[in-house]
């Protein structure tokens, strides 16, 4: 984002923030079971599954009627119009946080009119993973969501089903279903439902990965990527998580790990643009550059 765009995403978020963390339980670090019974006691709780189903309908619906998303993203038109343009069209069809939160993001300046829904689909995932953290699932749907992502990329004949533009919605959330549920938690199967039915013009490894940035921002951690030619233990894995960990100022990092034994030994980490490739392979790739020079 560029411009004006920036400044509106940064007061969504902000607004967004606010209710998401109205509860007292995310603060306290009180997951799960308990978490919930005492923000209900103190009356101070907000659905995150529903918020992100109202967010990711209207996101879609904006997104597919192009009259409507000029409307509310023209920057020329008064806010308050907007505003009462949303509260008409959505009232009654979503709860009042996502409301709020529409009526806010459209009483925004935006750039470019992708910028106001990019930005509403981007509370949507973040309100899905809140969903998990307030479980105590996170890092089991991060897990889950990177597995199947590398699944289907190793798999042609199901990426093809699940991305073909001309195939029926329908049978695509069934293969889904028959795929995920109950092999995957509800926030990873929520979220690659919304990656397959509503790709937004973007390949579904790209949709895949925007899901997994936006958790590692919202959980305040760097996702890193680990190649090895054989399964790392428990013990390898922690080791390795708190020197990557180290290195980045003691930012929490969470593993997503490759085996490939076509590596032969060594490891290789990528976390966002910095590659550490210390596998085998590499370094007989680079000695046979050497020799052929």
């Amino acid at each position: 984002m560029r411009g004006s765009s920036r400044a509106s995403a940064a007061t969504v978020e902000k607004a967004f923030a606010a209710k998401l963390d109205a509860g007292v339980h995310a603060d306290a670090g009180v997951t799960g079971v308990v978490g919930r019974v005492v923000d209900r006691v103190l009356g101070r709780t907000v659905d995150r599954h529903q918020l992100g189903e109202d967010l990711f309908a209207a996101t879609t619906a904006i997104d597919g009627a192009i009259a409507l998303r000029r409307a509310v993203a023209d920057p020329s038109r008064p806010s308050d119009a907007k505003a009462e343009l949303v509260e008409r069209l959505f009232a009654g069809k979503v709860g009042d946080d996502a409301l709020d939160l529409l009526k806010t993001a459209v009483s925004q300046r935006w750039s470019e009119e992708r910028d106001l829904t990019d930005t509403l689909e981007s509370l949507a995932v973040s309100s899905v993973v809140a969903a998990a953290e307030a479980e105590g699932r996170a890092d089991q749907m991060e897990d889950d969501l990177f597995r199947f992502e590398r699944i289907v990329a190793g798999n042609p004949g199901l990426r093809d089903a699940l991305t073909d533009r001309r195939g029926d919605p329908g049978s695509k959330e069934r293969l889904v279903q028959s795929l995920l549920e109950g092999k995957a938690n509800p926030e990873a199967l929520r979220l690659v439902r919304q990656a397959v039915l509503s790709p937004r013009g973007r390949r579904f490894d790209r949709v895949l990965d925007s899901y997994l940035a936006i958790a590692a921002i919202r959980r305040d951690q760097l996702a890193a990527t680990v190649t090895t030619a054989v399964p790392l233990d428990d013990d390898q894995q922690r080791r390795l998580a708190a020197a990557l960990s180290s290195y980045y100022a003691g930012k929490a990092v969470h593993l997503s790990i490759v085996v490939d034994p076509a590596v032969i030994g060594g490891i290789r980490v990528q976390i966002g643009d910095d590659v550490v490739d210390g596998t085998i392979l590499r370094r007989l790739e680079a000695a046979r550059r050497h020799l052929g020079a």
